[in-house]
């Protein structure tokens, strides 16, 4: 029973971590608001995080974060600092969570899924942000931030409600992405010249 608990809060906290990937603040602020109201169980030494403090700190957070996104230039600015801010978001979120583990197995574990799932996806966005500014001048780029805040939120909800399946369609989105990568990757080398 013990064992299926630790995977259970592993896979919350993969699930979690991978919406940090999207937006920093808004996995955060949900899963505060989800310990302050009792829903979400949280590991030794992070009662701070259902705090009323943590909750109105990070309602601010997450408003200025999404607003920034929405405006042109600041949006690919932003990538540079979002970038490590997820990963340690992730590692965070991951470990706070993270239930009935020592702390060397938590931090460890926290590290490498928590900070690595977020780190994926926030270089997913990175990347789409770029194609989208090369490819549209910056003027889709308010509609990817609304994807990106709808997969941030709709990621949250699910690692809350059914952790399982939030890391199922985080393996998922990972290779369906992994794939278009490799294909177009395919498609930009040209063909062998034959010899004469």
């Amino acid at each position: 029973m013990e064992a299926a608990e630790t995977i259970l809060s592993l896979c919350l906290g993969i699930g979690l971590s991978a919406a940090c990937g999207f937006r920093v603040f808004v996995p955060l602020l949900i899963a505060s608001l989800a310990a302050h109201a009792g829903h979400l169980k949280l590991s030794a030494g992070f009662d701070w995080l259902g705090s009323d403090a943590a909750v109105i700190a990070l309602g601010i957070a997450t408003v200025l974060e999404i607003g920034a996104y929405y405006i042109p230039w600041l949006d690919n600015a932003l990538d540079t600092v979002a970038t490590p801010a997820a990963v340690i978001a992730g590692t965070l979120i991951t470990a706070s969570v993270a239930t009935d583990m020592s702390p060397m197995l938590k931090w460890t574990l926290a590290a490498i899924a928590g900070g690595g799932s977020a780190a994926l996806v926030q270089a997913g966005t990175v990347l789409a942000r770029a194609a989208s500014t090369a490819t549209t001048g910056g003027l889709a780029n308010p509609l990817l931030a609304t994807a990106e805040l709808g997969g941030s939120v709709g990621m949250t909800l699910l690692a809350i409600a059914v952790p399982l399946a939030a890391v199922l369609v985080f393996v998922g989105v990972v290779g369906i992405g992994g794939w278009v990568i490799v294909r177009r990757k395919g498609k930009a080398t040209p063909p062998p010249i034959p010899a004469a």
